[in-house]
């Protein structure tokens, strides 16, 4: 007859945890000092790279001068009279906006009747907007690439450009 299989001695429950929280207590010990080992190599690595970018010197660029302006000898300017306009929201905002044409000299038969129209046209413009549309860091130049729109087309591109000097919101 066959031999019954010898029975497994039975684990001693005191030693059994001991060996289990002695094993995960390693793998720790082990992470550990894999994760400060691949910080400071980390750390060395980034460091001497920052050295090198201080110490490089950047390039010397000469200065560079401005560019002049696209305004020759043979502009006029026109000064408009100031406008005061409510403003469409809220409805007790006022504007005073005082602006002046550039054109090349001559382009403008009579430039008080062109700089009236597009005084007119900027009147009727400031009425539809509010309070708003006038807030914020980019508002100004929206509304300065608007006007000039606009005087570009009354004067049927003879003005080249519409100065703001002054907005006051009140």
């Amino acid at each position: 007859m066959a031999a019954a299989p010898a029975k497994k001695a039975a684990p001693d429950p005191a030693t059994a945890p001991a060996k289990k929280g002695s094993g995960m207590i390693l793998a720790l010990l082990i992470l550990t000092v894999l994760g400060v080992v691949m910080g400071g190599g980390l750390g060395y690595q980034l460091a001497d790279t920052v050295e090198k970018v201080v110490a490089a010197k950047p390039p010397v660029e000469p200065e560079k001068k401005p560019e002049p302006l696209a305004y020759t000898g043979n502009l006029s300017s026109q000064a408009l009279k100031p406008v005061v306009v409510n403003l469409a929201a809220p409805s007790g905002t006022f504007a005073r906006l005082e602006s002046t044409i550039i054109f090349k000299t001559g382009a403008l038969a009579n430039p008080q009747v062109t700089a009236s129209e597009i005084r007119e046209d900027i009147m009727a413009y400031m009425r539809t907007l509010s309070l708003s549309q006038l807030e914020g860091p980019s508002a100004l130049q929206h509304l300065r690439e608007d006007l000039n729109e606009r005087a570009g087309i009354r004067s049927e591109g003879k003005v080249s450009e519409l100065l703001l000097e002054t907005l006051v919101v009140q």
